[in-house]
């Protein structure tokens, strides 16, 4: 039996899970929050979020992935919101609702694109589907172009589907990538490092070379800099990131700073 097997999850936090584990949550009456508040001094609870790697279970939230538990706080001070996900070094990517990834456009059946994302089969994406498309006003995509949107559906039953839209109609930087710069691939446990907030590795690299920046949370990444050499410096320098220290990481871009 392992030793996390029924502790708090809050206890757990940083620490390795392993699949069958169990975390308990904090009992409440009102879970799901559907009770109404009468009182004027009672505050609304957060709604908690189950990422990935874990399942509901009746005493809380199963592990289904071997890795770290990680936990983000919700915003507005929710004692009890926020999310648990499971940090893992999967290199298959499983397609997740909201993710932003970059997809690759392999083909074209009626009014949807067919997209390769790197799961296990491909997603679906409507040309109705970018901000101002009309069936008068179709966007000028082809086979082969780089796409970057979020998914609207994603589930082991459904085929993924994309929209590079938000809930208000705009496109909030996605769309077509440019034809110019480089794709390539990292691991996943990059990308989330890359793509948390004020990551130290895209503040460095931003002294070294002016350059843009697409990731996607399927291990994608776009770059482009002002001429081909910046950019494949720029590359192996994010591919090499994953295996350096902090200090290591410093001494490789002061010796590229000097040239």
């Amino acid at each position: 039996m392992a030793a996390v097997r029924g502790e708090p999850a809050e206890a757990c936090v940083g620490q390795v899970v392993l699949p069958g584990d169990v975390l308990l949550l904090p009992a409440h009456p009102d879970e799901d929050g559907e009770r109404l508040q009468l009182g004027a001094g009672a505050a609304p609870r957060g709604r908690l979020l189950c990422g990935p790697g874990l399942r509901r279970c009746e005493a809380g939230l199963l592990v289904t992935k071997c890795g770290l538990l990680r936990h983000r706080q919700a915003g507005g001070g929710a004692a009890a919101g926020g999310a648990y996900w499971v940090d893992s070094q999967q290199k298959r990517y499983v397609p997740v609702k909201g993710d932003h990834v970059i997809g690759i456009v392999t083909g074209k059946a009626g009014d949807v694109f067919k997209l390769d994302v790197g799961g296990s089969e491909q997603a679906s994406l409507s040309y109705l589907a970018f901000e101002g498309a009309t069936k008068r006003n179709r966007p000028n995509v082809q086979v082969g172009d780089l796409i970057y949107g979020q998914f609207l559906v994603a589930n082991k039953d459904m085929e993924p589907e994309m929209v590079c839209i938000d809930s208000s109609g705009r496109s909030s930087g996605m769309g077509i990538i440019g034809q110019d710069g480089f794709l390539f691939k990292v691991s996943l446990g990059l990308i989330r490092k890359l793509l948390a907030p004020k990551c130290e590795i895209i503040q460095e690299l931003s002294q070294l070379y002016p350059f843009e920046l697409v990731l996607g949370m399927n291990g994608r990444i776009w770059v482009k800099a002002k001429t081909i050499q910046q950019t494949l410096i720029i590359v192996n320098i994010l591919e090499a990131c994953e295996h350096m220290t902090a200090e290591q990481r410093k001494q490789v871009l002061a010796k590229f700073s000097g040239n």
